[in-house]
């Protein structure tokens, strides 16, 4: 096991050198095509980051039984986040109330990168210097199968029983024993009324003649790819490698077409407000404030459903502040402190109740169903596949075949 992290170090650090010219497709919450294709699959499932478990769920499931985290002092402690994603009063009034420092990093700019940054200290069992991690969902998935993360003692998270009903488990971690979630957000059907001259309600407007050559599709894959198998009727959260490049492939045959004037990131935003495209698979998130600045621009959570991608609250192994990071999830799962957050990053919050408090202090956030969707919609919101990364190395490979990037 020792030489095989110390090949994976050699590998990342050879690709990291060599690869200079791909850093911009970290960018996103996708998993980095670059560095998944990249043939570093063969290294990474010899430790189990690949998704077969190096920890196998009954080891995890005796530590997460056995996780007692005493309480202590807060003291000086370590916050580490994705930009412009936290109220930074939340962090003053937790310093406040509870005592200690937070220091408050927003240093994860993507997933993959960030994992670069503390590889060596994980692979080596070694602390990373933070305390709470934000990690969406895939990623979290393989910090939890490769031993990465600290079980919570949710002795001292009571809030959690505030979660949101269809957020309380997931695939890879099903009684929420190693995570929290943080903020979650839609993929969904953008459009602007003004060009389309009227509205729109179902995935299938992507493969729509009408809009041929002004339709942009995401350069991610388990956005675009899932919104493939929503419209044909497909449950994408339980996809296998196979129907998630069948339905790669039916983008391609689009693509040759002409239907799509490009894939992108977040870079859409401008085209859709200006016209440029009439139909583009969109983040939710990004159409709060979209929408606020052009009315013409519109969102629609498809009625076939939406993909749902999930930021969780975690806490890496050998941890230094176990106590003071269980503190702030207690913190953040209280609906006043949730309600104020919701309020500031115009996500899908995960905990419950906090939709009353924002009708009498912000209505017009309490109002918005980018925020709030309704429970109809909330039933069909699909997570990510749980894909190993062999099979997401397949998976990517595909993809950029079709996006070029």
């Amino acid at each position: 096991m020792a030489e095989d992290r110390a090949r994976i170090e050699r590998e990342l650090d050879r690709f990291l050198a060599e690869d200079r010219s791909s850093r911009r497709r970290f960018l996103g919450r996708g998993a980095g095509a670059a560095f998944l294709a990249s043939g570093l699959a063969s290294v990474l499932t010899a430790c189990g980051i690949d998704g077969t478990a190096a920890i196998s769920p009954a080891q995890l499931a005796k530590e997460a039984a056995s996780v007692h985290h005493p309480k202590t002092k807060i003291g000086d402690w370590v916050f580490a986040n994705w930009p412009l994603y936290m109220d930074k009063s939340v962090i003053k009034e937790f310093d406040r109330r509870y005592g200690g420092t937070c220091k408050y990093v927003e240093e994860i700019n993507d997933n993959s990168d960030f994992f670069g940054k503390v590889r060596q200290q994980l692979a080596a069992g070694q602390p990373i210097g933070r305390d709470i991690v934000v990690l969406t969902d895939y990623m979290a998935a393989k910090w939890i199968r490769a031993g990465y993360a600290t079980p919570i003692d949710k002795r001292n998270v009571p809030n959690a029983k505030n979660i949101v009903s269809n957020l309380k488990t997931i695939a890879y971690d099903p009684k929420r024993d190693f995570t929290l979630p943080y903020q979650s957000g839609a993929v969904g059907l953008g459009y602007n009324r003004k060009e389309t001259g009227r509205d729109l309600k179902s995935l299938k407007e992507f493969f729509n003649p009408e809009w041929r050559g002004r339709v942009t599709m995401l350069n991610e894959a388990y956005d675009s790819a899932g919104a493939v198998m929503l419209m044909e009727g497909k449950n994408p959260s339980t996809a296998k490698l196979d129907d998630m490049l069948a339905a790669i492939e039916k983008l391609r045959e689009q693509r040759d077409k002409g239907q799509f004037r490009k894939f992108t990131g977040n870079d859409y935003t401008t085209d859709l407000a200006k016209g440029n495209v009439a139909v583009a698979l969109v983040y939710s998130g990004d159409m709060v404030q979209l929408q606020s600045d052009n009315p013409d621009v519109k969102f629609v959570y498809a009625e076939e459903g939406s993909m749902l991608f999930t930021d969780n609250l975690m806490m890496p192994e050998r941890v230094a502040r176990p106590y003071a990071a269980e503190t702030m999830l207690n913190y953040l799962y209280e609906p006043e402190v949730a309600a104020k957050l919701c309020a500031y990053v115009n996500y899908l919050s995960p905990v419950d109740g906090i939709r009353p408090i924002l009708e009498r202090t912000d209505p017009e956030i309490a109002s918005n169903e980018l925020i709030f969707p309704p429970d109809e919609v909330r039933a069909k919101l699909h997570a990510y596949p749980p894909l190993t990364v062999a099979e997401e190395q397949a998976m990517y490979a595909a993809m950029t075949e079709v996006t070029g990037n």
